[in-house]
């Protein structure tokens, strides 16, 4: 959905880390200056007991669902989610 909607992104499927570690993802992450999207808390957790080493993370709070259904319900945030980025938010927190 974020590469339709025209973002650069990556799922960790399709560049081969499905399996990586959490600290192979942000490594990755980290070296091409980007952003993780993630439901797993672990990566907020990193974030928030990091220095500047860990990239920016967008935590989605949402419970188990279809990932059409998580797609439709992320797009509308979208807009909110890159302003608090680009104002220098470093873990935004979706619910």
């Amino acid at each position: 959905m974020l590469s339709l909607a025209g973002w650069d992104a990556e799922h960790v499927a399709d560049i081969g880390m499905l399996a990586a570690t959490d600290a192979e993802i942000i490594a990755y992450a980290t070296s091409r200056d980007a952003v993780i999207v993630t439901k797993d808390e672990d990566f907020a957790l990193l974030r928030r007991s990091a220095a500047g080493a860990v990239p920016a993370v967008v935590w989605i709070r949402v419970g188990n669902t279809s990932r059409r259904a998580l797609l439709e319900w992320l797009a509308p945030r979208m807009d909110d989610v890159v302003q608090l980025l680009a104002a220098g938010e470093r873990l935004i927190e979706i619910r």
